[in-house]
């Protein structure tokens, strides 16, 4: 088997839906889906079987009932069967021609981990709040296929596992609340290797629904994605304190620096208020990186951020 297709999903069934059509109208064919059901209740089950009625390629349903994004991740990991395994998640919905362009950019680039871009669709993408919701959640990239000095996001991704000596549980689950258990993840590849390539043409979009666009979360989200520069630096065989101190050091500046600028320029010039305002605020982060300081996003304590699925499927 060459290609699996892994959708992690948490009581949002709306989403995983259409991420599976979207999934299931590709130009290439999967040889298979994996769909990994985190949450306990087994949400998802329906959407799983009734998927697996009309697809043309075995729709692989996997019931993961321990909230966590890094143990639902490596669920899935352990059922593909694939050679090379795409991650679609369940608020992402693929261009037709997704996996087609993220596979011929793997095989021209010669590259093992594979990125594509994400346009966030956001409600009111004018106002401040959605400014900065687009920024946080979209992912231009280059314009052309190219080669990365650095990874992104696990979202929109093509794996080649085969090149690698993973664990059996190749995500940290110590991280299955905060986030960054990609980051932690690629960190892994990197120590062999790892050859990042960007897939122009993968095109997909970030639904970003009404509870992940609010205030708390959007800020929350730019303090977590502060801290992972220097978290970064204290996780791994030895901890790297000059690492710590010069990114400690970096998130001062930003501070001093951006959080003026977003005061000063946010009732005329927006945009720039926006990008300062999360500059800032990531500076906050890699400053106040400490233990017990990170953003619960993901898991039961993220539930609260997540649409009730009953409310959603009778909507």
């Amino acid at each position: 088997m060459n290609l699996s297709v892994m959708i992690p999903t948490f009581r949002r069934p709306e989403g995983l839906r259409v991420a599976l059509q979207s999934v299931l109208a590709q130009s290439l064919r999967p040889d298979e889906i994996i769909i990994v059901d985190n949450s306990p209740e087994a949400s998802a089950r329906c959407i799983a079987a009734n998927a697996s009625a009309v697809a043309r390629c075995p729709v692989v349903y996997v019931h993961e009932p321990r909230p966590g994004v890094a143990n639902a991740r490596n669920a899935g990991f352990a059922a593909a069967k694939g050679r090379y395994i795409a991650f679609l998640d369940d608020d992402e919905v693929a261009s037709v021609d997704w996996l087609s362009a993220l596979m011929q950019t793997a095989q021209t680039l010669d590259a093992q981990l594979v990125f594509g871009p994400l346009r966030a669709e956001v409600d009111q993408p004018d106002s401040l709040r959605g400014q900065l919701a687009t920024r946080l959640y979209s992912r231009p990239g280059p314009s052309s296929d190219s080669v990365l000095d650095a990874p992104y996001g696990s979202g929109n991704s093509l794996l080649d596992r085969d090149s690698f000596e993973l664990p059996d549980q190749p995500f940290d689950t110590a991280l299955n609340q905060t986030g960054g258990e990609d980051d932690a993840f690629f960190a892994l590849l990197a120590q062999q290797g790892v050859r990042y390539g960007w897939s122009a043409r993968a095109h997909a979009v970030e639904v970003v629904g009404e509870a992940r666009n609010d205030w708390s979360h959007l800020l929350s989200r730019s303090f977590a994605f502060g801290q992972g520069a220097t978290q970064n630096c204290a996780r791994g065989a030895t901890t790297d304190h000059a690492g710590i101190a010069f990114w400690m050091a970096v998130g001062l500046a930003q501070m001093l620096v951006f959080a003026p600028l977003a005061l000063l320029t946010m009732p005329l010039r927006r945009q720039l208020a926006v990008k300062a305002l999360d500059k800032a605020v990531q500076g906050a982060g890699k400053l106040f990186w400490f233990e017990g300081m990170e953003p619960k996003l993901y898991g039961e304590t993220g539930e609260a951020a997540l649409p009730d699925p009953d409310s959603v499927a009778a909507g």
